[in-house]
């Protein structure tokens, strides 16, 4: 059996799309909403999964067991592990029942319940040569040229140039957005790295504040994230806790703010289940982004924009 290199995934920089003038200099791959892993197959028809932190997660997807068969020929490739909804969109929330599981047994039945689709990216090692310091476009076609399309897993194509059109066909699909990759770019283990740049589609929503945990350390006194909720019929239903994109004087402007709100009852329709909530006047109202929600309505990845004055806490 072949020894095969540990090689770290290279990760990619949040930003904006690259210049018109200078976009086909990049090619442009759907993102994935999943799971990292890195697949060592050694030829012998064997396969490991690692995450991104080196675990071995090859027990968890049992079907993706037979792709060291299928290749035939000592690999170490680079993709994601998604579960797709109805439309064909990849789910984290579906994803997150089948990770972490410790049974064999428990996986197999889960993986007939929440079947998981491999999406093959990048080709790091391949038949004893490492291809880190290979250009994009190089390892590319390597990649392709496995051939690895299967109903458990598949080589979905990069488009090169045509950013713009990427980027709005996958937001009118409901995709989360693109990863725009430099051509030249070499394979950077562990690093993230400006060569790879991750675009997503920024959804933006009104939310009522309802509560908020203190911060710690240089933030004792002033709040670590805000509880927020949406008005419906009335109620204020609990959609997520928000701890970021404040400036220390937006935070200490929402501390006085706080503390002149503050009540001894939750305001919410349900109180949410998180320890050390201090209640407020459901009175302030702030504009937040966010990637996508979850099924119970939950805003996933979201950050504070704005506080917004000129709107009624009971008129959003």
């Amino acid at each position: 059996m072949v020894s095969l290199p540990r090689i770290a995934p290279m990760l990619a920089a949040p930003g904006a799309l690259p210049a018109t003038a200078t976009e086909d200099h990049f090619a442009f791959e759907v993102k994935q909403d999943g799971q990292r892993t890195m697949i060592h197959l050694p030829g012998d028809g064997t396969t490991v999964l690692r995450s991104r932190s080196g675990a071995d997660i090859s027990v968890v997807y049992p079907e993706f067991a037979a792709l060291g068969s299928a290749l035939g020929r000592p690999a170490v490739l680079d993709g994601e592990i998604v579960a797709l909804d109805d439309e064909g969109r990849s789910d984290f929330e579906l994803l997150q029942s089948r990770m972490g599981l410790a049974s064999a047994a428990k996986a197999a039945r889960m993986a007939r319940l929440v079947p998981a689709h491999l999406v093959l990216f990048d080709a790091v090692y391949l038949d004893g040569r490492r291809l880190t310091g290979l250009p994009y476009t190089e390892r590319r076609t390597l990649l392709e040229g496995l051939g690895l399309d299967g109903e458990h897993w598949s080589t979905p194509a990069a488009v090169v140039g045509h950013g713009a059109q990427a980027l709005e066909m996958t937001r009118a699909a409901g995709l989360e957005g693109v990863v725009a990759k430099r051509l030249a770019s070499v394979y950077e283990p562990g690093v993230r790295s400006r060569s790879w740049i991750k675009v997503r589609h920024v959804r933006t929503t009104d939310v009522v504040v309802g509560g908020w945990l203190p911060g710690r350390g240089r933030l004792t006194g002033l709040p670590g994230a805000l509880l927020v909720g949406e008005r419906h019929s009335g109620g204020l239903r609990y959609v997520g806790s928000i701890g970021n994109g404040w400036s220390d004087t937006e935070r200490i402007t929402l501390a006085g703010l706080l503390e002149a709100a503050a009540i001894d009852d939750c305001p919410f329709d349900e109180v949410p289940s998180v320890t050390g909530a201090r209640w407020v006047l459901p009175r302030l109202v702030g504009e937040v982004r966010y990637a996508t929600r979850t099924r119970a309505g939950l805003l996933r990845h979201p950050s504070w924009h704005r506080l917004r004055p000129d709107l009624a806490p009971d008129g959003i």
